[in-house]
């Protein structure tokens, strides 16, 4: 008989109902065609192997003959339920018993449950009753004899036995259904699949119900309602598939040199190498060649491969994410259609998951499923007739939550690393489950395995492994008859077994591409071995590497090496002509598929990339970020709290302004505050807008919504949350500061502030969204901010601008917005001038012969006319304020259309390989020939590129010791560890008296369930635990632990945390360097860690950067050289590790468990916690901890081989036996019941409490202690310094790593530098030779402002450099006392300070000369000085605000609101005469700024004479008789300024006649400015103060202020006292 699998798939969409297995087909050829299908199974069907948590099948035993009491329900992918045989008669209640088969491929049970017994299940449940089809008995009987049942890769033989039916039948609840569709069964260990079958509700009631149930979503009732169902392309087939992409695979470590060296370096290529050697473009490498295949509705498809293999590329452009590429080749085809097509108008139907969980974090899981819900629901032509969308909704997420197992979850917050919310595994369930909304008919998919800590003390978390993830997928697949492929990192044989077909990939070659079953053989045909208890996806994948192929004896010259062999062997292969002949099949298949499609496509359904119109995804979108935003309360609040201490302070700065003249300049500056403030506000977008872009992404390629609709929800949420937060401000500003108080005044500067608000949230946000970076981001909007603040007119009257800039203003949102505001404001004002406004003044001054000095005033009068002011000073009319109104609200669609437009054509990252960054002069020949000719590098066997991190000459045989590395002398014990945290109002113990010993040359697992304590316990014994009470005894040796303990021991993260500029190299030599004792000579250092780099294999990548994911070394390089650091300390005392395999693929796993086994046969101790392992790797270990939940102990002691000891332990004290073939550590698991809430066996922490082996192991950790400590004195445990090198040391061997970390990080300094140059260059051309008219003065004084104005953009650069250093040390070389934290802070400032005097000279060469300030080399000089000391205070200040902030985020967020108090008293916004009393007594002079703008305005304006223009000129004629002179001379003397006589003969009064009057003005005096240097020194000297001070209480300072008020610290303190006083007493 034809093997099943290659016979064509049914035709779903005509003959299957909706493509839900189980619901019965409606004719005779329906079911034989779908008995002929290749795509039958049970639900989640496994291969030779009992039924899982979605597996659970109740089969009928081959060899019985069927009767009532034998009854056996399989699943077809087809459509089809077939029931065993047995049930009775719907009219008679005869049993019937069909004719059975011998034919091994198929099955005869059936039965048949009556219509009634189905209604009365629909009754009880009271579901919406939908009819389910039933066909007379005989007619489905004849059709089982004739066509037999084939479940999917299952045959009789192996098939479970029946279980019979329970005597007692309680009625079965739909609980009962959604647990036999979807949870992890009671016999399950953490998420392990059960091997035995377990009780479960009636069979034929699970047929019938579950019918119903899923009918409801994917039914045919549904389907026949449904265009959209008769319309999806379903099954992918590709054919000759081939990607191509730029790049070598390597490239050389930039560095700030380039910049400068980068010409010179070209134009040297260019005459010795050639042009096109010269142009740099790296080469077009094929990433994937010639694939051939297709996946079936159905089925599912396993992507393996090593990393850099191509599995990713594969996946996205299945997946149809093309962007990127150089070019994809050959075709890909979705259900007939082509790629293209299927992009443009079908691109909801092809789904890509990335492996990160995308979602916002403040939604709860139920929103986000029906926000996701809401965007999917088909219109009513799709809908069960009746249906409302609401039903959809609330049915559908009723479905899905119970499905995958998170209905508990559904109002808990979905959150991220600051936001608590569901744990990891249910996060990757509610992704899946967002996909299963999609109904896409592709779906693709990468899944890393990670492993939960416990470092979440106070959550108690359930198991999250890939076997969840998987099995939630082939739910998926099942249910709704889609194509699932998908990548997935160390794939167990339980997992394997859930698909059908395997992709291995081998540097961009197809390998081998088939059924699941057949793969194994494939390659065992070609002469490789699958060694004992190895999986299948271990076997396949270890084909690809030549340090894990295991060869057939006498094929060593005969199997196949490299890629290309591979890929040429398959070509070759009876396989690809199967695979061929499949696709042909189904090729065929879809025209008749494509024909019924385009018969039931109405207007509606030719294009379905959305399915809501755009008005409902624009509502949609909306209700969700009201969600997101309400979802985070504290924030809100935090917000609308910061806005008002604002305006309180911005109100009493310009308290109670006077409607005089002497409060016209303060009027104008409370209103440009106020615009200034508010639009300042607005550059938070940027930051949401790059943090929320890849959930957008992730959404359009869902086909949830438009971009542009979000880009417009945004600004409806805005409207609202920007009044709230426009009103707090105005209303307490504008009462406070006493503008004018008529109704209409007051809204209309409302509405003004509201609109330009608006307008400059959506202009930043159009930024946001058209350009790639943050980075990029931040270099415009420093340039933009300046603009809009210069040129709104305050600053800068329009008939001073530059003609080059001038049409900026015009271009200007906040420019109208201002006019309006002043226009408002002032046009009914008349103001009274007052001295000294007022002149002349003096006895003979009479009121018709004085004037007033402001704009605007007339000649003999006193009052001037607010209208007339702002016509004269700005140009400005209230005639224009409706103008510019509609002129701001048509800037503010432009921008909302710019970010709709920007979001719109979004892309996701490139697509390409990953690439190897090496140091320039440490590149390995190969690489570097391979580089300056453009070729990829190749190796001789493999053929790929030489990163791989292996190198041949440095391998020894697996479990082969090795020579060189430091041996560890010393038993770590530990005893009666107990560990208490507070937990809401009461205590939690996490560890309850666990004891134990690590001993040189033994590998010691650490095990349990997530949520077991395994890290905590860890934590603890590594003495890296801050919060709550530990106790029990730690000894080395028998003695308490050194203080040296920390720096002694190696600890490897699970977290690969590195220096991401540093290479590998110099990573070792750092840690060797500061952490072996001083001692050891820095050349023996040096040395020892050449031989951990051959340790490690990583010889040809040592000058290797280790750089970010993608781009530098790989995850298993990483993490060899997470535990090489550890290493090259030389660890005196033993090594924790703390999930070394976990994200890492199978064979990166081996190699470093390969690693650690020979660490231990070196003569090291290792203590490893370790998640789920293959029964190969933990064969590796020597000894085992075994933890329950509670942190309890199950088990420690030796594993023996095969773990002989411990099986023999666990069936002693009445575990089930161990199968010959069960993987130990899943074995070892499940019988202690870890991870399973149903679990009701014994408990195995009192079985271990009272056995015999804990009392010899006790015995044995007691005679060790007494053994070691009477042993002779280890000068190792006697070491009580803190730090191995003196702080001298450590500082200069950090700042040392600092430097070059800046020195590797151009795109940091180049954007430093650029925003100098930019600001300055148009802070000069704004300023362009000025004059020496008073405007000109008053421009002298904003020049400078200006000059302040540029920190805010440079602090938001520099803050995430030093947050990025603090999280480095934290995290990792903190606890490992590498280095104290006065280094940590001493390098981080150090580094920055040159780098800024040098931008500060750039900045001041480019700002200074243009502008016609005094060239005379003092006056430059100590304005240069200046500059530099600027420099230096804002690199304090920011650094001082990141150092006491959590995160980038608070941090940015911290900078404008202490930039603003700093700049607002320091007498430029308000001068010093005006300001209140209460802040001019006091803060004016605590505000540095004061200073250094009084240093800088008084040398700059020293001795330069004012002319003032004739508008500048006080006009007032004089009395008969005398002249202008005679006249004001005596008030000229006395006030200072000049008089002249006009040529219409008035008098013209200047109100200054240097610059030395109009500094004085300002409170500034040019005698004090070396005064002002020295106090601004104080100033920067306390903010490096502040760093470190703030610095000490983040990292561990804080702690110990708290212990010293902390009961419970007090009380561990005595308890760790009086445990050394103990073992003082021991020893004496």
């Amino acid at each position: 008989m034809a093997d099943f699998r290659d016979a064509p798939t049914p035709h779903v969409e005509e003959n299957t109902p909706g493509g839900w297995p189980g619901t019965p087909a409606e004719s005779l050829g329906q079911q034989q065609s779908l008995n002929q299908s290749r795509n039958r199974s049970y639900i989640g069907s496994t291969s030779q192997r009992q039924p899982s948590a979605l597996n659970t099948v109740i089969n009928a035993e081959r060899e019985e003959p069927a009767s009532a009491s034998n009854t056996g329900t399989y699943f077809s992918h087809g459509g089809v339920a077939a029931v065993g045989a047995g049930a009775a008669s719907a009219s008679t209640g005869s049993a019937e018993h069909a004719p059975a088969r011998s034919s091994a491929a198929y099955s005869s049970d059936t039965v048949v449950s009556s219509n009634s017994s189905i209604e009365s299940e629909k009754e009880r449940i009271g579901h919406p009753a939908e009819q389910v089809e039933s066909r007379p008995q005989t007619e489905r009987y004849s059709e089982e004899a004739r066509d037999g049942f084939a479940p999917i890769r299952t045959t009789p033989a192996q098939r479970p036995p029946l279980q019979a039916q329970r005597p007692s039948q309680r009625p079965m609840t739909e609980e009962d259904l959604f647990k036999f569709l979807s949870r992890r069964r009671s016999s399950n260990a953490a998420g392990i699949l059960s091997r035995q079958p377990t009780e479960q509700p009636e069979p034929n009631d699970e047929l019938e119900e579950i019918n119903k149930l899923m009918s409801r979503m994917f039914g045919k009732t549904r389907q026949e309602h449904s265009e959209e169902e008769k319309t999806r392309h379903v099954g992918v087939v590709f054919k000759h598939l081939t990607v191509k992409g730029m790049g070598l695979g390597a490239a050389l470590q930039p560095t700030i040199g380039d910049i400068f060296l980068g010409y010179p370096r070209k134009i040297k290529a260019l005459l010795t190498k050639g042009p096109k050697a010269a142009s740099g473009k790296p080469p077009v490498k094929t990433i994937l060649s010639d694939f051939s295949g297709c996946i079936k509705p159905g089925e599912m498809c396993l992507v393996l491969g090593r990393p850099g293999s191509g599995c990713s590329t594969f996946l996205k452009v299945i997946g149809n994410q093309r962007f990127g590429y150089e070019s994809v080749e050959g075709d890909v085809t979705y259900g007939g259609t082509n790629a293209h097509k299927m992009g443009k108008k079908y691109r909801s139907e092809v789904l890509y998951n990335p492996e990160d969980d995308l979602h916002y974090a403040t939604l709860s899981v139920k929103n986000t499923l029906k926000f996701a819900l809401k965007t999917r629901t088909p219109g009513k032509d799709s809908r069960n007739e009746g249906e409302s969308r609401k039903d959809y909704v609330n049915e559908f997420l009723r479905v899905v939550s119970k499905l995958f197992w998170i209905e508990h979850t559904m109002n808990t917050k979905v959150g991220d690393e600051l936001i608590r919310g569901v744990s990891g595994g249910e996060k990757k369930r509610v992704s899946i489950a967002e996909a299963m909304i999609t109904k896409a008919r592709l779906v693709v998919a990468k899944i890393v395995v990670t492993y939960e800590t416990d470092q979440d003390l106070t959550v108690s978390s359930a198991g999250t492994t890939a076997q969840e993830y998987v099995e939630s997928l082939r739910s998926l697949t099942n249910f709704t008859h889609i194509s699932t492929s998908v990548a997935l990192y160390q794939a167990g044989e339980s997992l394997y077994d859930l698909f059908d077909k395997v992709l291995l990939i081998d540097a961009g070659r197809c390998a081998h591409f088939g059924p699941t079953e057949d793969a194994a053989q494939y390659f065992k045909d070609l002469g490789f071995v699958q060694p004992d208890r190895w999986t299948t996806a271990d076997f396949l994948i270890s084909v690809t590497d030549e340090h894990e192929r295991h060869v057939k004896e006498g094929w060593e010259d005969r199997i196949p090496r490299s890629a290309d062999q591979f890929g040429d062997i398959f070509l070759e292969s009876d396989r690809l002509k199967k695979n061929e002949e499949e696709i042909r099949d189904f090729e065929e298949e879809l025209k008749e598929r494509v024909a019924a499609r385009h018969a039931a496509q109405t207007k509606a359904t030719k294009k379905k990339n959305y399915t809501l119109p755009f008005y409902k995804q624009v509502t949609a979108c909306t209700h969700r970020q009201f969600l997101v935003m309400f979802g985070d309360p504290m924030s809100l609040g935090g917000k609308w709290g910061g806005i008002f201490f604002q305006a309180l302070i911005v109100g009493s700065l310009f308290y109670n302004m006077p409607a005089t003249s002497q409060g016209v300049f303060t009027r104008g500056g409370v209103m440009f505050f106020m615009l200034l403030f508010n639009a300042l506000l607005a550059l938070a977008e940027l930051t949401s807008a790059f943090s929320s872009r890849p959930i957008l992404l992730k959404h359009k390629s869902f086909s949830f919504y438009r971009p542009s609709a979000y880009a417009i929800a945004q600004t409806i949420v805005d409207i609202p949350l920007v009044l709230v937060q426009v009103t707090i401000f105005d209303v307490v500003v504008y009462f406070m500061s006493g503008l004018s108080r008529t109704a209409s005044q007051f809204f209309i500067s409302l509405l003004f502030l509201f609109i330009i608000t608006m307008t400059m949230y959506a202009f930043f946000r159009a930024i946001g969204a058209m350009v790639g970076s943050l980075d990029v981001a931040t270099r415009i909007t420093g340039v933009a901010i300046q603009a809009l603040v210069v040129y709104t007119g305050y600053l800068i009257p329009p008939r001073k601008m530059h003609p080059w800039f001038s049409w900026l203003r015009w271009i200007n949102p906040v420019q109208y917005g201002f006019e309006g505001l002043m226009a408002n404001e002032f046009y009914n004002l008349e103001l009274q001038c007052v001295p000294p406004m007022l002149v002349p003044q003096g006895p003979g001054a009479a009121p018709q012969f004085q004037s007033c000095t402001i704009q605007g005033s007339t000649p003999g009068s006193t009052v001037v006319n607010g209208a007339d002011y702002i016509l004269v000073a700005y140009q400005y009319s209230r005639s224009h304020l409706w103008r510019n109104f509609g002129l701001i609200c048509a800037f503010f669609g432009f921008f909302v259309i710019l970010t709709a437009i920007g979001m719109e054509l979004q892309k996701p990252n490139k697509g390409g390989g990953a690439v190897t960054i090496f140091k320039r002069g440490q590149v390995p020949k190969s690489v570097e020939n391979a580089m300056e000719k453009g070729i990829e590098p190749r190796d001789e066997e493999e053929g790929k590129i030489e990163t791989s991190g292996a190198s041949e000459g440095s391998e020894s045989a697996p479990g082969g010791k090795v020579a060189g590395v430091a041996k560890n002398e010393t038993v770590f014990t530990w005893q009666n560890v107990n560990y208490t945290i507070p937990y809401e109002g009461g205590e939690r113990k996490l560890l309850q008296n666990v004891e134990g010993f690590v001993k040189p040359g033994k590998l010691t697992a650490l095990m349990g369930a997530s949520g077991a304590g395994k890290t905590t316990l860890l934590n603890t014994l590594a003495q890296r635990i801050h919060f709550g009470v530990v106790t029990g005894d730690f000894l080395v040796d028998g003695r308490p632990l050194p203080k040296s303990f920390q720096r002694s021991s190696g600890f490897a993260e699970q977290q690969d945390v590195h220096e991401p500029t540093a290479t590998v190299r110099e990573a070792l030599r750092f840690s060797a360097k500061l952490r072996q004792p001083k001692e050891v000579s820095l050349q023996e250092k040096y040395d020892y860690c050449e031989t951990v780099i051959d340790l490690l294999e990583m010889r040809d990548i040592a000058g290797a950067a280790i750089g970010k994911t993608g781009a530098g070394l790989n995850q298993e390089q990483r993490k060899r050289l997470t535990i090489g650091v550890e290493l090259a300390s030389k660890p005196e005392l033993l090594m924790f590790l703390d999930e070394p395999t976990s994200g890492l693929d199978s064979g990166a796993a081996f190699n470093i468990v390969r690693f650690l086994r020979k660490l231990a046969d070196a003569g090291q101790a290792i203590l490893c916690t370790i998640h789920q392992p293959s029964s190969v790797l933990f064969e590796y270990f020597d000894e085992l901890v075994l933890l329950k939940s509670g942190g309890r102990l199950v088990y420690h002691g030796e594993l023996g081989h095969d773990s002989k000891k411990l099986i023999d332990y666990l069936e002693s004290n009445g575990a089930k036996k161990c199968p010959p073939k069960t993987n130990p550590a899943e074995y070892m698991l499940e019988a202690i019941g870890a991870g399973n809430p149903d679990y009701k066996g014994k408990d195995w922490g009192d079985v271990w409490e009272q056995s015999k082996e804990r009392e010899e192991r006790s015995r044995e950790i007691q005679s060790m202690i007494g053994d070691r400590r009477n042993a002779s004195t280890n000068s190792k445990t006697n070491d009580d310094r803190e730090y191995a090198m003196p702080l001298g040391t450590q500082i200069w061997t950090v700042v040392h790593r600092s430097f070059t970390a800046y020195w590797r990080t151009p795109e940091y300094m180049l954007g430093k530098f650029m925003l100098h140059i930019i600001t300055g260059l148009f802070n000069t051309f704004t300023f362009w030779h000025l004059g020496n008219s008073r405007i000109d003065m008053q421009s002298r004084l904003f020049s400078i402002f200006m000059t302040l104005t540029i920190s805010p953009p440079l602090i938001q650069q520099l803050q995430p450099r030093f947050l990025e250093f603090r999280s480095i040390y934290e995290s990792r070389e903190a606890n490992s006392k590498i280095y104290s934290w006065i280094a940590f802070v001493t390098g981080a400032i150090a580094v920055e300070i040159p780098y800024s005097i040098f931008a500060g000279t750039i900045y001041w060469c480019c700002w200074y000369w243009a502008t016609w300030f005094p060239r005379d080399t003092y006056t430059s000089a100590v304005v240069w000085l200046f500059v530099v000391l600027f420099e230096l205070f804002y690199v304090g200040f920011g650094q001082a605000i990141a150092s006491f902030a959590p995160n980038e985020l608070l941090a940015s967020l911290l900078v404008p609101i202490f930039f603003m108090f700093v700049v607002s008293f320091c007498g430029v916004v308000v001068p010093y005469m005006a300001l209140p009393y209460f802040w001019r007594s006091w803060m004016y002079w605590l505000t540095p700024f004061k200073y250094l703008l009084e240093g800088m305005l008084g040398l700059i304006v020293h001795n330069v004479p004012v002319q003032c223009d004739a508008s500048e000129l006080a006009s007032f004629a004089a009395p008969p008789g005398q002249t202008c002179q005679s006249y004001a001379g005596p008030y000229v003397a006395q006030a200072g300024g000049y008089v002249v006589t006009q040529a219409n003969g008035l008098c013209g009064f200047c109100q200054y006649a240097n610059g030395d009057e109009f500094a004085a003005s300002f409170n500034v005096y040019y005698a004090y400015h070396w005064r002002d240097f020295g106090i601004f020194w104080a100033y920067i000297i306390f903010n490096f103060a502040v760093v470190f001070a703030c610095s000490w209480v983040y990292l561990g300072g804080g702690r110990k202020i708290k212990s010293l008020f902390s009961p419970a610290a007090r009380k561990q303190k005595k308890v760790i006292q009086q445990s050394r006083k103990e073992a003082q007493g021991d020893k004496a």
